[in-house]
Order: C-alpha cells, then sequence, then structure tokens
C-alpha cells in the first residue's frame, strides 16, 4: 500500500485542485496521471442541480457511446421462438428462457447486460431480487425489455450505457479506456453530456450543471469547466 500511497501522491500533484480545465486539457491531464500497469477506465461524474428524492427531478436514460467502452460486452437475452433466433443473429452471447432463469438461480451471472421481450417478463421476474442488486434486471426505461432485440443486442455491443442520478444528486458514467486516447474520450463525453442536457427536467431550477470532473480508474479527478459543455454540445 506505501508504493500505491507514493504513486497516487505522484499523480496528484500532476492536478491543480484551484483549476477548471476545459475538456481537452481535462483528458489530457487525466490521461498522464493515470499510473496502473493495466489499461484504466476514464470515468465522467457529472454533478447535477436536481433532487432525486423527487419523481419529476429524476434523470435517467441511455446513450450508445459512439467509441464504445473498450471491452467485450456480454449480452443475454431471455426470449422464446422467433425472438430467440432473432437475439442470436444479432450477436447475443446467451439466449434462452427457463434454462437460464435456472442457471442464474444456481449463482451463474457470466453476462454484462440482459434483455428481455415483454412477455419473458413474469418468468424473469422470479430472479428480480438476484438480477437487481447486480444492475442486471431488463427495465423497459432503459429499452430493455423490448421486442426489438436486434437492435437492442446491437446497441449494448456497441457501447450503449445505462445512466441514472444518484442521490446526492451525481451521474457516474464510464466513457472509455485511457487507451483511447483525448479525441475519442471527448466524442464519448459528448454524447453522453449531450443526451444529459436533453434529460433536464423541466422542474430543475437555478444551474443544472453544477459541475463535471474526469478521472481514470486509479487517478485523481480533474475538475472541467462547466461553461465549456456549449462549446461541445453543439
Amino acid at each position: 500500500m506505501p508504493k500505491r500511497g507514493k504513486k497516487y501522491k505522484e499523480s496528484r500533484s500532476k492536478v491543480e485542485s484551484t483549476k477548471r480545465y476545459d475538456f481537452a486539457e481535462a483528458v489530457d491531464t487525466a490521461i498522464s496521471a493515470s499510473y496502473a500497469k493495466f489499461d484504466e477506465t476514464v470515468d465522467v461524474a457529472v454533478r447535477l442541480g436536481v433532487d432525486p428524492r423527487h419523481a419529476d427531478q429524476m434523470v435517467r436514460g441511455t446513450v450508445v457511446l459512439p467509441n464504445g467502452l473498450g471491452k467485450e460486452v456480454k449480452v443475454l437475452v431471455f426470449a422464446k421462438g422467433e425472438k430467440e433466433a432473432e437475439a442470436r443473429e444479432a450477436g447475443a452471447d446467451f439466449v434462452g428462457n427457463e434454462e437460464l432463469v435456472e442457471k442464474i438461480k444456481e449463482g451463474w451471472f457470466g453476462f454484462d447486460k440482459a434483455i428481455a421481450t415483454p412477455d419473458m417478463m413474469g418468468t424473469v421476474g422470479k430472479i428480480g431480487r438476484l438480477l437487481g442488486p447486480r444492475g442486471l434486471m431488463p427495465n423497459a426505461k432503459t429499452g430493455t425489455v423490448t421486442f426489438d432485440v436486434a437492435k437492442t443486442v446491437q446497441e449494448l455491443k456497441a457501447g450503449k450505457i445505462e445512466f441514472r442520478v444518484e442521490k446526492a444528486g451525481i451521474v457516474h458514467a464510464p466513457m472509455g479506456k485511457v487507451s483511447f486516447g483525448t479525441q475519442k474520450l471527448i466524442e464519448n463525453i459528448a454524447a453522453f453530456l449531450e443526451m444529459i442536457m436533453k434529460l433536464k427536467p423541466s422542474s430543475s431550477k437555478g444551474t443544472y450543471l453544477k459541475g463535471i470532473a474526469v478521472s481514470t480508474t486509479m487517478g485523481p479527478g480533474v475538475r472541467i469547466d462547466t461553461t465549456m459543455v456549449k462549446d461541445l454540445v453543439k
């Protein structure tokens, strides 16, 4: 641990804590401050001027990142009949119905995302208490309960992410890997922030974007000047 602590301090010293960086400089700084031996994930945290305790101020949605996430996303589809075949043709990693439910009951969770056709939700509901806490429960609000199986599988494979505001008014989301480089990461961040802006609740008063920070898995947060968003999101 002391060794890691020293590396973090060195990393931290590369970031001016009081400065609000522009997007390119912030991402460059976050990348240069990364120090792990693995290809770290780059995350964005956005602090919003909303109170998630009120249903009309809940910010929740999905967005397909133009450059994906830089990792293979294993997709499971609960379906039967024609939709089962459609899911396989679209590239789903696991497709089935009752037998998958039984496998999950036994403790198997070898997938990253789950989709279900509406007619399967009665069956999938039996394992809701297992899928829910892991963020794997199909949900109509995020488009993962649908008969449009092929499109949804392809979007998830391509880097579609789900996000929702937490109690403190912050939205966290992964934007890709350090190895993407600055330009690809900025393109992903732009798509994410554009969706955040579209989802601004009409009941949200005052400043909506209160703060933005970018960081790598192990590195320190780099704060971004929120006034720059209008230039990034055209």
